[in-house]
């Protein structure tokens, strides 16, 4: 576990690889070094690749640097039931085990990417999955809501429909130049959020898909890479001051 400088200044420790839930799968944990006292906390889901939680390490660092507790777990989307014990785990260890990795597990902001986004509303709107308890905030990050949520297997735009509300502020960051998922799939839901009387925040940075979590896609090792472009570390600083207002750590750049 070693120190580094994070984003803001602050020195950001990580620490890699704890088992998080039966299903044996791993996540990561990053922290402002040296923070005493509960921290916010943020619950940080990725997309539909299978254990990525790497690819999200830029983004993880950056709102740690913003004294925020930081767990970014593993999840296979190729697992049979899609992914959907994995994240539920993930987010029950989050609960639990928060308390003494330095955060706040009862007040969790539960956040996703991609695929992870649906996932994280999905929660919201059907607490029963997670003993009937919703996270204290949504982010979704470049999501799309009218496909079946990984955590709850139907959409979060059908549930909002059916009536179902998610009972907590949300967030929506997407990308003005995302060709993977159009930033309408938000403008959408956002839509659907306030015609229902809900709390909604949309951001629209100038940047792609990959750009909203501080990297590029890499076609050689079909995966999202840590990048020094600017569009993606201006959008990302962006998104770790999302985050971290969302938690009560700080507030957008």
């Amino acid at each position: 576990m070693a120190p580094e400088m994070g984003m803001a200044g602050t020195t950001v420790e990580t620490e890699r690889g704890l088992v998080y839930g039966p299903g044996g799968k791993r996540l990561d944990v990053h922290r402002p070094a040296g923070a005493t006292g509960a921290m916010p906390t943020v619950l940080l889901w990725h997309g539909i690749g299978p254990d990525e939680r790497d690819v999200l390490e830029p983004l993880a660092r950056a709102t740690a640097a913003l004294g925020v507790l930081v767990l970014v777990p593993d999840w296979r989307s190729d697992a049979p039931d899609g992914g959907r014990s994995h994240l539920l785990e993930s987010l029950a260890f989050a609960r639990k085990e928060a308390g003494g990795l330095g955060g706040d597990g009862e007040a969790l902001v539960l956040a996703g990417w991609s695929a992870g986004a649906g996932a994280a509303l999905g929660v919201a709107l059907r607490p029963e999955i997670a003993d009937g308890r919703r996270p204290s905030v949504v982010v979704g990050l470049a999501g799309r809501y009218d496909l079946a949520a990984r955590t709850t297997g139907t959409a979060p735009l059908d549930d909002l429909a059916a009536g179902k509300e998610p009972g907590v502020p949300v967030h929506l960051v997407h990308g003005t130049h995302d060709a993977v998922l159009d930033s309408q799939w938000s403008r959408d839901l956002a839509a659907a959020l306030r015609a229902a009387g809900r709390s909604v925040a949309l951001h629209e940075p100038e940047t792609d898909h990959a750009g909203v979590i501080m990297t590029a896609y890499d076609p050689a090792a079909n995966r999202c890479v840590p990048t020094t472009d600017e569009h993606a570390v201006r959008a990302g600083r962006m998104v770790a001051g999302v985050l971290a207002e969302a938690a009560g750590a700080g507030s957008v750049a």
